[in-house]
């Protein structure tokens, strides 16, 4: 893996960006089905209370996953504690 140097601030920034993207992204899919909670969406998508969620489904829990590992990377840079 390759390595590079980058001013703090400027780490911070990128990855609070990529952050913000990711919960537009949560919140639009979550609008979409009139839900406010992740997990409230995912359980009636697995149990077939909304059909043809699946694919909507699948993106929200990966973007949840991507959002956790970009909340630890704050963590880590020291922004969050």
């Amino acid at each position: 893996m390759t390595e590079i140097s980058l001013e703090k601030s400027t780490a911070v920034n990128l990855v609070r960006f990529k952050l913000f993207s990711l919960q537009s992204e949560i919140e639009k899919i979550l609008h979409k089905w009139n839900e406010e909670l992740v997990q409230t969406f995912l359980q009636k998508a697995k149990n077939g209370t909304y059909e043809e969620a699946e694919d909507d489904a699948i993106d929200l829990h990966q973007l949840v996953k991507e959002e956790q590992e970009m909340q630890v990377l704050l963590e880590r840079i020291g922004v969050l504690k």
